[in-house]
């Protein structure tokens, strides 16, 4: 029995339809996409523009026929009553409801019509699929957070019932938990595991440090998805060395669908079936494929609210080898509210703070783990968490590197912790800066 597509199809989700929309999309040959593709992005906006009000007054000016003179919206545009931003005919009592994290510091809640979130599940089970995994008889091992009310626990709980996991709590990274998770892997049949990068990649160096192999204790074992925190060359391949399966990136949005996928060719293939990716520069302009810039995202499917030239917040580019059938995510740069800015006025990317650090410690043997943050803008703290104290020698490198890669004259201070703070949902937020935006 197909559980899972059953569950969609209990609470109205049609997602029979869906998927026979989902392949009908990708017959289509190039030429008869880049048509399919320019009706979509009319079509959604002509829709908004007769069927909700917020976004009449949102997009006075705009053209379904031009989209240069599509407006962008950004999250802090959206975060206001969901009643306000709901189109024509919909109601709480006809669509998927939920909420993004709030990692991006603008937390709002959000709908899709059901037709747009079967969509979603249909594009999701069709990337697994290419790695040969059905969401409706293959196990997976989850590591992620669980919500600790007791309607949010058991909500969860019943989730992994119907979609056959087994969850790894993300919370507890010790060497006694790490046993435990391995046992698992040794009596249950799981076929691939999915869920946050960070945790997933201290199991991994669990599984060095025993000198094991995951796929020979669990030969099941078919594929490692991982998502929503960064992604690093050489952690994936330790992952690939340590679980003797391929390492696959994932990046989505909850408000949106899936963003990009890695596809068996090893290249970061965007979802161009349900969304419109751009890369605009700071004056809205699209920037030519292989500049960076802000990603920017059309679902071309939510007729519950709009989702119109969205700001996601991310900064990406895009391949140069990129088509409007399959465009190619080459680089995710990270958040443009992760962005350091330092006394002399000049940004950076905060992961490139990370970067440095992880370069030198990588090969320490005892930092588990690590998050960066800015406290003024000339002073960074490192906290990291070990069963050694950082040597002042390596302190003293890990300064001079920051210092050589950015400027002169930053205050680097470290401290030693127990553990790192998570969001609720499990997530470690590897760069942050605790300055007033308005600096």
């Amino acid at each position: 029995m197909k559980l899972f597509d059953l569950s969609l199809k209990l609470k109205g989700f049609p997602i029979k339809e869906a998927k026979n929309h989902l392949k009908f999309i990708q017959n289509k040959d190039d030429n008869a996409f880049k048509d399919y593709l320019e009706t979509r992005k009319q079509d959604i906006v002509s829709y908004h523009l007769k069927h909700n009000s917020f976004y009449k007054n949102f997009a006075k000016n705009a053209n379904p026929l031009d989209w240069n003179s599509i407006p962008v919206m950004t999250k802090q545009d959206l975060q206001q009553p969901l009643p306000s931003l709901l189109s024509d005919g919909f109601s709480k009592n006809n669509i998927y409801i939920d909420k993004t994290s709030g990692a991006s510091g603008t937390p709002f809640v959000f709908s899709k019509d059901k037709f747009c979130h079967a969509l979603t599940w249909a594009v999701i089970q069709d990337r697994f699929g290419w790695y040969h995994i059905d969401f409706n008889t293959s196990k997976q091992a989850r590591f992620y957070g669980i919500p600790l009310d007791k309607k949010g626990y058991y909500k969860e709980k019943l989730k992994d019932f119907v979609s056959n996991r087994t969850r790894f709590n993300v919370f507890d990274l010790s060497e006694a938990a790490f046993y435990k998770w391995l046992s698992t892997f040794k009596t249950k049949p799981i076929e691939y595991i999915n869920g946050y990068t960070n945790p997933i990649v201290q199991f991994a160096k669990y599984l060095q440090g025993k000198n094991l192999v995951l796929k020979s204790v669990c030969g099941s074992i078919k594929v490692c998805i991982v998502t929503s925190e960064m992604l690093f060359d050489d952690d994936k391949q330790l992952m690939e060395t340590q679980f003797g399966v391929p390492v696959v990136n994932e990046y989505g949005a909850s408000e949106l669908d899936l963003i990009a996928f890695e596809n068996p060719k090893n290249e970061w293939q965007v979802n161009s079936e349900t969304l419109f990716v751009e890369v605009l520069d700071e004056q809205n302009s699209v920037l030519p494929l292989g500049e960076e810039g802000r990603l920017v995202i059309t679902s071309l499917y939510n007729k519950s609210q709009p989702f119109i030239r969205y700001d996601i917040g991310d900064i990406g580019i895009l391949s140069k080898e990129s088509t409007f059938k399959k465009p190619i995510l080459e680089k995710l740069v990270g958040r443009t509210n992760d962005m350091a800015i330092l006394p002399s006025g000049k940004k950076a990317a905060g992961l490139t703070f990370y970067y440095i650090t992880k370069s030198i410690i990588q090969d320490d043997g005892h930092v588990k783990e690590f998050v960066i943050e800015q406290q003024k803008l000339d002073t960074f703290k490192i906290l990291y968490v070990s069963d050694k104290t950082l040597s002042k020698e390596k302190e003293a490198i890990i300064i001079t590197e920051m210092e050589r890669y950015l400027e002169k004259g930053l205050h680097i201070f470290f401290e030693k912790k127990t553990h790192l703070q998570r969001s609720k949902s499990g997530k470690l937020k590897q760069f942050s800066s605790l300055i007033p935006k308005k600096q």
